[in-house]
């Protein structure tokens, strides 16, 4: 999937994440997090997100994430609406993972 715009999804709500998505033409994945949570589960965040982004074969892109300590199916459900709402797609993958 190509990302063509900002794609923002989720809330500053606790339990929540915000992923902010946009372009990064032939540089990659970046991710930049800020969380509540980062010393314990950063990495889990981070892994969360770019896996969501792989199965969407998104390979370019800029993740900015604020979270407020989200569950990995919050963290999964805002990439894939951020990712959907950036590439003007309405293909979500409704399957149960």
């Amino acid at each position: 999937m190509k990302i063509h715009d900002v794609g923002i999804a989720g809330t500053l709500e606790s339990s929540d994440i915000i992923i902010h998505i946009e372009k990064n033409e032939g540089k990659g994945i970046e991710i930049e997090l800020k969380s509540t949570v980062e010393n314990q589960f950063g990495n889990q965040i981070r892994k969360v997100i770019k896996e969501t982004l792989q199965e969407l074969g998104v390979t370019d892109a800029i993740v900015r994430a604020n979270d407020k300590g989200a569950l990995d199916c919050t963290i999964r459900a805002r990439v894939l609406t951020a990712v959907n709402r950036s590439a003007h797609s309405n293909n979500l993958p409704w399957e149960v993972k």
